[in-house]
């Protein structure tokens, strides 16, 4: 095994998990999961059988990762965040073939509490804040608070806001890692300066 697994944890037969991650304390990892490498699933992590979990991604404790949710490298679920996967779901009526699908892009952060309505894309680096209910589409680098959530501003691959307009155009550059940031319209872009 070129994981580690806490004795309480119970992975299934069949499910792939990369080289230098960490399966903490009652966790669950289904067969058909498939997790990389240096990924952290903190104390009580449920994984499902239609799950695909990037290199390095940091999933804290009592985060249930359900089918059809994917996790591109680095992302970060904080502590107690929700997945959905059924966008009607009722006990009473069978839903499984009405599976939506979630995909979190590389870099992005959902914070503590926070709610991800299945069937949507959150964009890389995007950072939705603690408590966020979020419910459509999320761009890049956006930063996202509240219920529902809503974009109020813009966020570094660093981690830190950028001073930057909603709309419109600007630029500004990371004073950590030096990259340039630009805005055109309602996107961002990003330009690596000089190494």
């Amino acid at each position: 095994m070129s994981y580690s697994k806490h004795e309480s944890a119970i992975v299934d037969e069949g499910a792939k998990i990369g080289d230098g991650s960490r399966v903490w304390h009652f966790v669950h990892v289904c067969a058909g999961a498939e997790i990389g490498r240096g990924v952290s699933l903190g104390q009580n992590v449920f994984v499902g059988n239609r799950v695909k979990i990037g290199d390095d991604c940091k999933i804290q404790n009592n985060v249930s990762v359900y089918d059809n949710v994917y996790l591109e490298e680095g992302v970060f679920c904080g502590p107690s965040m929700v997945f959905t996967n059924v966008y009607n779901p009722r006990s009473l009526i069978e839903r499984k073939d009405q599976y939506r699908d979630t995909l979190i892009k590389k870099g992005a952060t959902l914070g503590a509490n926070c709610t991800i309505v299945c069937g949507i894309t959150v964009g890389e680096f995007a950072f939705v804040g603690a408590g966020a209910v979020v419910n459509k589409d999320v761009p890049a680098y956006a930063l996202m608070v509240g219920v529902p959530a809503k974009q109020i501003g813009w966020m570094s691959e660093f981690g830190e806001q950028l001073d930057l307009p909603l709309t419109g155009s600007g630029e500004v550059i990371c004073q950590h890692t030096g990259a340039k940031y630009i805005l055109n319209g309602n996107s961002i872009s990003k330009i690596s300066l000089g190494a």
